[in-house]
């Protein structure tokens, strides 16, 4: 067989001896780090704790960086959900690579006690797998309705699993096409509990793919690439390339080349960029924020729709909200987790300014992040007639192309850990700094606590 799915397989049973070049090594780790944070500051949210109380206990993986233990697959889930509910996870691929593979690589490597290496080229692998399966389609996703990160995410982990346990080639082509009717996730749930779900569910359900294929369970062979697989479901306008080989796979790694952009914000990335240009003018110009008549922002009709919330009501729906991104950054100069809580987005002041934001579509796309905008651009005009104008707006701070500066990811790492009763975050993010030497995952659980205390 010499189809995607197949292809996709043997690439996973075979990479396993290939030497990781040092970067792609230093890549992964930021994947798990920036996890880790998002899963922490995350965990105490009422629908983590909703999925969390309906896991029966288990004794395979740790839950929430706490006491409780739960199997593979709850911990997955749950910990998936905490890393996502936030929307402060890394990106790239269309979506957010780490809130799906970290979750299911962690949960598994504890049950089979596989060391940082092994977790982190399992990473690398399934890195590859979502890069593979997303290069293919021309058109977003999200204007059809499908939540990327957890359709292509549920497949991605399903192949990271596949290499953690060294499956060959037929037992890894098998978890693929299990997952990829598995995978799920709609864009109309974005701004509600159910969204994060989408990614703890999506890790979840590969480490069900994995076990089924473990145990001689069946699927079609081109599952991805045949005319009423995967691929072709879940196309937009049908334009997807089902039929090129897979010539990449092995001989050069993607996440080289795409790597990870690093939140700055806990919103939906398609205001990222926005929120930058706000901030910048009025801090630059030090506007007060009563004296502004309207802000105009230039963004792809993509990112107009998946911002869709005009006048938030509480902070998940702020979340996809440009009109909140802006007010706040107006208000606040900052766009942070103490911007994103009900009671700042119901404030009077905030919510005066939501229908003085004005949107445009802009006409030139970017080539390589499909459904974004090529630029974004901010103009400001005051009460008084002054105008001010960011100019165009290429890459969000934290971007692959503009990352962020030394020391702010550790910043928010710590940031996110220092609400956590009875963590040392200093502790826990040493050891995710050197995770390929650890020769047990299971050491990263016991890394962060502390003795006598146990956190939910």
């Amino acid at each position: 067989m010499s189809g995607l799915t197949a292809s996709l397989g043997r690439f996973l049973a075979d990479f396993g001896a290939s030497a990781l070049p040092d970067e792609a090594v230093a890549i992964a780790k930021t994947g798990f780090l920036d996890f880790v944070a998002t899963l922490l500051a995350g965990r105490a949210q009422e629908s983590v704790q909703i999925v969390r109380r309906l896991c029966p206990a288990g004794d395979e993986a740790t839950l929430l960086w706490g006491a409780h233990r739960a199997s593979a697959r709850d911990a997955a889930l749950v910990n998936g959900m905490a890393g996502h509910v936030l929307d402060y996870d890394d990106v790239a691929l269309l979506g957010h690579p780490s809130t799906v593979l970290v979750p299911a690589i962690l949960a598994e490597a504890q049950r089979l006690n596989a060391s940082g290496a092994q977790a982190l080229r399992a990473y690398v692998l399934g890195y590859e797998v979502w890069a593979e399966l997303a290069w293919r389609e021309p058109d977003p996703y999200h204007v059809k309705g499908w939540h990327a990160t957890s359709m292509f995410g549920t497949v991605a982990a399903a192949g990271a699993l596949a290499a953690l346990n060294g499956l060959d080639a037929d037992k890894a082509r098998n978890a693929l096409a299990i997952a990829s009717s598995l995978a799920s996730g709609l864009v109309a749930n974005f701004g509600t509990m159910t969204k994060a779900y989408h990614a703890g569910n999506a890790a979840a359900r590969a480490i069900d793919a994995l076990r089924l294929a473990c145990a001689g369970f069946t699927s079609a062979p081109d599952a991805l690439e045949h005319h009423a697989g995967f691929l072709s479901a879940i196309s937009p306008h049908g334009r997807v390339d089902r039929d090129s080989p897979a010539e990449a796979l092995g001989s050069r790694l993607r996440i080289l080349e795409q790597r990870l952009s690093i939140k700055k914000y806990p919103v939906c990335y398609c205001a990222h960029r926005a929120i930058d240009g706000v901030i910048d003018l009025v801090r630059n110009h030090d506007l007060a924020a009563q004296e502004i008549e309207r802000v105009d922002v230039t963004l792809s009709a993509t990112q107009i729709a998946i911002l869709r919330n005009a006048a938030p009501e509480n902070a998940l729906e702020a979340k996809f909200s440009l009109e909140f991104g802006v007010a706040a950054a107006l208000i606040a100069r900052a766009v942070g987790r103490a911007q994103l809580v009900d009671a700042f987005v119901m404030r009077p002041d905030v919510r005066a300014l939501f229908g003085r934001v004005h949107k445009h579509e802009a006409q030139a796309l970017c080539p390589v992040y499909v459904g974004l905008s090529l630029n974004e651009r901010v103009r400001i005009e005051m009460k008084d007639g002054r105008r001010f104008d960011s100019g165009d707006i290429r890459f969000a701070r934290g971007h692959a192309e503009f990352p962020l500066a030394p020391g702010e990811h550790a910043a928010k790492f710590l940031d996110c850990a220092a609400g956590v009763e009875g963590l040392d975050g200093r502790a826990l993010l040493q050891q995710l700094t050197c995770l390929e030497t650890l020769p047990s995952v299971r050491a990263l659980a016991a890394a962060g606590a502390t003795p006598g205390v146990h956190h939910v």
